[in-house]
């Protein structure tokens, strides 16, 4: 499933939701280093909760990831505040975003770009006519490559942010398209949802 869309949209703040979110900020985000006011605005202004089964609702601002049904999970606060921290998305940005099955990181940045289109992890695999047609690419989940087709999408120069694994660990990585190539730096460990599908051929071994 592909969704484009043209910013902007509507932010939502209500009662108990809004203590929780200002929590979740002071003990979670500012704790971990995530203190730029931008990403903090969004964080206080997009209800969590919305975006989660209604039997895991109550479970939306703890620190860690909340399944979502079939495999796929919200990850914890800090993990999209980290993401959208280092992104720093600008007016100018044309986003891609490959979904981790909630939602939640394409509400936070869809007011802050000029453009956004969200795929999910299937979408993302498939073959596309369209070519540097991005300048930022945020995948929310941990992989272990970047497909060819979905780099072929980011424009010269452009920048993506990710979760990557390594070693069975989960990382924060960032970088830039150059020469054609994604090069990319793990930054910070985290416990970030991994997306299986992006997962590296395994070769035969003796």
């Amino acid at each position: 499933m592909t969704i484009v869309e043209e910013v902007p949209a509507t932010a939502h703040m209500s009662g108990d939701g809004a203590a929780a979110r200002k929590a979740m900020i002071d003990s979670q985000l500012r704790t971990s280093g995530v203190n730029a006011e931008f990403v903090l605005r969004r964080m206080a202004a997009v209800p969590r909760e919305d975006f989660l089964p209604a039997s895991a609702r109550a479970l939306a601002y703890t620190d860690r990831a909340v399944p979502l049904g079939e495999g796929r999970s919200l990850a914890a606060p800090v993990v999209q505040g980290l993401m959208l921290q280092e992104a720093a998305p600008n007016a100018q940005d044309k986003v891609l975003l490959v979904d981790g099955g909630s939602g939640y990181l394409a509400e936070l940045v869809r007011p802050l770009v000029a453009s956004l289109e969200t795929l999910d992890a299937a979408a993302a695999l498939a073959e596309s006519r369209k070519k540097g047609d991005c300048t930022l690419l945020l995948i929310d989940g941990a992989i272990e490559q970047v497909p060819a087709g979905l780099a072929r999408r980011v424009a010269e120069g452009g920048r993506i942010v990710t979760g990557l694994v390594e070693r069975g660990l989960t990382r924060l990585a960032s970088g830039r398209k150059l020469g054609g190539e994604v090069m990319l730096l793990p930054l910070v460990d985290v416990g970030i949802p991994v997306l299986a599908e992006f997962n590296a051929p395994k070769g035969w071994s003796f």
